[in-house]
């Protein structure tokens, strides 16, 4: 294991070993620092380079294939700006969707709680509904039971009608 100091910013991470850059990583951040150069402020640059020029350098240093990165640093400085802003920017990006993740997250939540809340209060009511039927049921058996009595009492007090009446 090496012990050479990264030149990645970690942003507070513990420092971990990283690929060496891609050559589309190397390309991206090149592009990156042309546009700083050509739209960035001019006033610190006396002749800023074109990305036409960038590129003719960059073809005759590395047979085309490559990117020409500027070491110069005022450029760096500026390029480290940049992607600070970025990862700025990204970090704000992400901290708007939490915020909106977890507020639509708490009004389903209160939706769902206010839902539930109704069920119960209607569970509710059905179980005393069906209690009051229950009541009713045994009322009706009652009232069947009173009538086979009364009844049961009719042939009895017919049978003794009969044997008086004789």
């Amino acid at each position: 294991m090496s012990h050479h100091h990264s030149s990645y910013h970690t942003f507070g991470e513990p420092e971990q070993e990283y690929d060496q850059p891609t050559s589309e990583d190397l390309h991206y951040i090149a592009q990156t620092q042309r546009q700083l150069l050509h739209h960035g402020d001019h006033r610190h640059h006396e002749a800023p380079l074109s990305p036409s020029s960038l590129s003719s350098q960059q073809s005759s240093r590395d047979g085309g294939g490559g990117a020409m990165l500027s070491l110069d640093p005022q450029v760096l400085a500026q390029l480290s700006a940049h992607f600070d802003g970025l990862l700025n920017s990204i970090a704000e990006r992400v901290e708007f969707l939490s915020t909106q993740t977890l507020q639509s997250t708490q009004s389903h939540r209160r939706r769902t709680q206010l839902v539930t809340d109704h069920v119960t209060l209607e569970i509710e009511r059905l179980k005393d509904v069906m209690r009051q039927c229950d009541e009713l049921q045994n009322e009706f058996l009652k009232i069947k039971r009173i009538g086979e009595i009364v009844k049961g009492f009719r042939q009895r007090v017919e049978v003794l009608e009969k044997r008086v009446g004789r």
